[in-house]
């Protein structure tokens, strides 16, 4: 009897390992995945931009994009959508919802997915400070430590954020309704992916939730916090923490990788982008699959017209930038004002066309050649060579010129 019990608890041991080992196999998967952020800070004041996206959705696959992120849709306070009230209500600064769900159409018919802007740490009333309606939250929605005095849920579970009401996600009929508004994206929308807003202010086991509830085809979460250059490896650690306590559901935008590669870039300290064991300084180097690799967003970049512009790329110094993301693992992400209002899309689609060819993925393997005060030079997958920065290097052996442009280079055997 002893045995048999023994066998049993063997046995239900190696059923667990088999599953966890299939979750892992499934969440490593290699990706050829090519992000264009589909906005800018100030996209709201070129109305409807909802049919600007459309407009340029043949430019859009024809450049070799796989998704499209979207701005927030839903109604807001705010004229970019960060400040969210009635989340069905899918006319916004951007157009009205038979619109988006055209600009969705016309991007399916070519073959790529639409990523939804998932703003839910924090919402606003439709009239005032917390009155939340379609759908309807009470008291016991907002977190106790918020602004609002007449907040009744429970203690916060993240980061708290002034300019709205945090929601309190511990309450069950909360996550219900969020998953019921992401699956009415989804399914009358349009919607394939999801991106999620600020998930430093509550807890990332919620994200798996959503995520198991809702199987988007795809979902990143933004956590920007602050990067002590000099010692990335906390940071990217915190990026790797937040990725394992979703179960790996989501992937996170690798602000480790955009941090230390605009410092290289501008300072002439390419050695930066070299850790300790000879592998990208990002969370490249540690978690490619889960990395989404960007140079600029709305919040850090420039727009058209202005813009946030908190911390952006050296302007002069782009194509660096997106000669090493479109050449290394993670999933890279491009910003709109690079490619369209830059005039930057012709460079930036000859890379990603290199990368296309040459089966460069989200799990490539990268062998650092040179990183010092001058160049950063590694090989990837044995395919490709690159090259960024003044320094004089080139690839040993019989490599051919693919691409070349202001102090970048990329080669093939």
């Amino acid at each position: 009897m002893k045995d048999i019990l023994v066998k049993k608890v063997l046995t239900l041991i190696c059923i667990v390992c088999l599953i966890s080992t299939v979750t892992a196999d499934n969440w490593e998967k290699e990706s050829q995945d090519i992000i264009l952020q589909g906005f800018h800070w100030t996209s709201h004041t070129t109305k409807p931009w909802w049919k600007i996206i459309e407009t340029k959705s043949s430019e859009i696959a024809q450049a070799g994009f796989t998704m499209v992120w979207f701005p927030p849709s839903s109604g807001a306070a705010s004229n970019e959508g960060y400040l969210p009230h009635q989340l069905y209500l899918q006319n916004s600064k951007y157009g009205n919802q038979e619109q988006l769900q055209s600009a969705i159409k016309s991007l399916h018919s070519l073959g790529i997915k639409a990523i939804a802007d998932i703003v839910i740490n924090h919402r606003v009333g439709t009239k005032n400070w917390a009155d939340f309606t379609n759908p309807n939250w009470g008291e016991d929605a907002v977190c106790r430590d918020d602004e609002w005095q007449g907040a009744k849920g429970n203690f916060d579970t993240g980061e708290k954020y002034g300019a709205a009401r945090d929601v309190d996600h511990t309450q069950v009929y909360v996550q219900k309704s969020i998953i019921d508004w992401m699956l009415w994206l989804k399914n009358t929308i349009g919607y394939d992916g999801v991106r999620y807003d600020y998930v430093k202010g509550y807890s990332a086991k919620y994200n798996k939730i959503y995520n198991d509830a809702v199987s988007p085809s795809f979902s990143v979460g933004e956590l920007w916090d602050n990067l002590d250059v000099n010692n990335p490896d906390p940071h990217r650690q915190q990026l790797c923490d937040w990725i394992d306590a979703g179960n790996a559901t989501s992937a996170a935008f690798d602000f480790t990788t955009k941090g230390i590669l605009q410092l290289a870039v501008r300072n002439g300290e390419y050695w930066r982008l070299k850790d300790k064991n000879a592998k990208p300084v990002g969370l490249i180097g540690w978690w490619p699959e889960r990395a989404v690799t960007f140079i600029d967003n709305h919040d850090t970049g420039p727009s058209p017209s202005g813009g946030q512009n908190h911390w952006p790329f050296p302007s002069e110094k782009l194509m660096q930038g997106y000669c090493y993301i479109l050449t290394h693992p993670g999933i890279p992400c491009v910003y709109w004002v690079h490619y369209f209002d830059w005039k930057l899309g012709k460079e930036i689609s000859t890379i990603m066309s290199i990368r296309k060819k040459f089966g460069i993925t989200s799990a490539s393997k990268v062998e650092i050649k040179q990183a010092n005060s001058n160049i950063y030079a590694a090989i990837i997958d044995s395919k490709l060579a690159m090259k960024i920065g003044d320094g004089d290097w080139s690839p040993k052996g019989n490599w051919k010129l693919l691409a070349s442009g202001n102090k970048y280079a990329i080669w093939t055997k």
